[in-house]
């Protein structure tokens, strides 16, 4: 297997570390190869190569690297975010290129509770926050469709299209239908949406949820408005069990899921290509305040291998990789529950003691 590694900014290579740590573990423990390869493509890179603070006037990555990593097996991300950088440069010049060009056409983003870890959730356990969000990736409010006249008058008019493909949607919703459908016993897929007020756009989201789903008649369709999901979530996190939604109500309430399983510190997802290469990251962002300190929680970022080792394994029928994956969720679940706290500074330990601890358990299992 191989693995393009872009540790990206503040801690982001401070957690990648430990990432790759657990799968030195693994690899060993189960028996596959592997090989990384370090790409540079950081906020730090873009200023040093004579980038715009405020504006974007160089590429954060440039055409000849993203061909190059179309040649891996899977993308392995630590953070983008550089506190000398507007918002928005490194994020469109990186995260929104790669998902792009690449066409990494669903995010993935696991909602799990880890046995010990804390959530604001009254009365709720690991067993009642343990669902996936499948978030079309490629379209939406997202691809950049509008622009501005009349900039800086009082008759300045700003326009985002939302820009939504029968063919984008539809094969969201199918990847998302079979994902339901091998996941669990459950069996219940519920589509995110507004379609008393977004009449066009979500009115195709419901059509194609429909029409799809009756070739998966084992998959009970379920159906919320976007703001009472929101309201669910909280509630009665228990009723989910996989949800496919929009780009940028998805953007939403996947945060909200990171809070409820308890906080940005263990969340990962994925940007999937089922046919090409996919990239897996913790969901935080770069925290430049913490960089250097040794006291980032890294389980998101290993909680990313995890599912990189899953996901490859799916698509390649490698069965190593789906045991290596699993192996590495199991060992992050033994570990939580010895940890004080899942916010950064208050774990009990340090970002390289998590990561022994997590290869640890890895290597001394059966």
């Amino acid at each position: 297997m191989r693995i393009a590694v872009i540790g990206g900014d503040g801690t982001g290579p401070e957690v990648v570390a430990e990432g790759l740590k657990v799968l030195r573990a693994v690899a060993e423990k189960v028996g596959f190869a592997y090989e990384s390869t370090d790409f540079d493509a950081s906020g730090k890179r873009y200023l040093s190569a004579g980038g715009d603070p405020a504006r974007a006037t160089i590429p954060v990555i440039h055409n000849e690297e993203i061909e190059q990593l179309r040649g891996y097996d899977a993308i392995y991300l630590g953070a983008v975010g550089h506190p000398k950088i507007a918002p928005g440069i490194l994020e469109k010049g990186l995260l929104l290129r790669l998902r792009f060009d690449l066409d990494q056409y669903v995010n993935l983003r696991p909602v799990k509770l880890y046995p010990g870890v804390a959530t604001p959730l009254k009365d709720k356990g690991p067993a009642d926050i343990d669902f996936v969000v499948v978030r079309e990736n490629t379209e939406g409010l997202y691809t950049g469709m509008g622009g501005v006249q009349y900039k800086g008058t009082p008759q300045e008019v700003a326009t985002q299209i939302m820009c939504n493909t029968r063919f984008g949607v539809e094969r969201a919703i199918r990847y998302a239908f079979e994902l339901c459908r091998r996941r669990n016993d459950k069996k219940r897929l519920t589509l995110v949406a507004k379609t008393n007020v977004l009449t066009f756009a979500h009115d195709l989201w419901w059509r194609a949820f429909n029409e799809v789903g009756g070739e998966y008649g084992d998959v009970e369709r379920d159906y919320n408005h976007v703001d009472a999901c929101c309201m669910w979530f909280l509630k009665n996190p228990e009723h989910y069990d996989t949800l496919v939604v929009c780009n940028m109500f998805g953007d939403i309430i996947t945060d909200l899921g990171a809070m409820i399983q308890g906080g940005m510190g263990v969340a990962a997802g994925g940007n999937i290509n089922p046919a090409g290469v996919s990239m897996f990251e913790p969901i935080g962002g770069s925290a430049p305040k913490y960089t250097g300190k040794n006291v980032i929680n890294p389980i998101a970022a290993i909680a990313a291998m995890a599912m990189l080792l899953r996901e490859t394994g799916q698509n390649t029928g490698a069965a190593e990789l789906l045991d290596a994956g699993e192996r590495v969720e199991r060992a992050i679940q033994a570990v939580t529950p010895g940890m004080k706290s899942q916010s950064a500074g208050k774990m009990g330990f340090t970002t390289a003691e998590v990561g022994d601890l997590v290869a640890g358990a890895v290597a001394s299992a059966e």
